[in-house]
């Protein structure tokens, strides 16, 4: 297993234990959960900007979901099937999400040719303000409808306070969650750096 980066590359990075199953979660979210019961009528809860990673032995199953995107096509986690997989949780208002977008972007033409792919998850828009978004922010990686959809919402439910944004899971070639980034990704370099290193697994 490659050694750890993450550590090394900002102090600002919180290493986030993962326990048995999803019991890890439990302190990011409580900390996102603290923000929402405050309410400062921002319209988003930011993230601490931590990134927790989980060696291949320690993830759990694999996230299954099904949604529509903002063309109006289905899209499964199956359509990504031994893919690396990268979903970003998002909505048009948010200042962290736009914030980074041309980060995720770039991410996005940089890691694909390697068997990485991108996938927003937009949980307040309509098509409509997505699609402006996308086409502001020159994003070309699609996205999932989540506003209306509460079996999408409940399929990433364990993974994502639905409430804070943005959030962006690094999913390994079987479905699991490897990486997690807590608020906005500032560091293309550490996005990469992960994506590539679990590009590379082969287990």
């Amino acid at each position: 297993m490659k050694h750890r980066t993450i550590a090394r590359v900002a102090a600002s990075l919180l290493a986030l234990a993962l326990g048995a199953g999803l019991a890890g979660c439990s302190s990011a979210n409580d900390d996102l959960a603290n923000q929402y019961k405050q309410g400062d009528g921002k319209g988003y809860i930011s993230g601490d900007g931590s990134v927790q990673e989980i060696a291949p032995a320690d993830r759990g199953g694999a996230v299954s979901f099904t949604g529509t995107a903002v063309d109006g096509a289905t899209v499964t986690n199956a359509d990504y099937a031994d893919k690396v997989l990268v979903l970003n949780f998002w909505y048009a208002n948010c200042g962290p999400c736009r914030a980074e977008a041309p980060t995720l972007e770039s991410t996005y033409q940089a890691v694909q040719p390697a068997g990485a792919e991108f996938l927003g998850v937009n949980i307040y828009d309509g098509p409509e303000g997505a699609k402006a978004f996308d086409e502001k922010y020159g994003i070309t990686y699609p996205s999932l409808l989540a506003k209306d959809d509460g079996d999408l919402k409940l399929a990433f439910a364990s993974w994502t306070p639905l409430q804070s944004v943005p959030i962006t899971l690094v999913l390994d070639r079987q479905g699991r969650v490897a990486a997690r980034f807590i608020g906005r990704v500032e560091s293309e370099s550490i996005l990469k750096t992960i994506i590539n290193d679990v590009v590379a697994e082969t287990t």
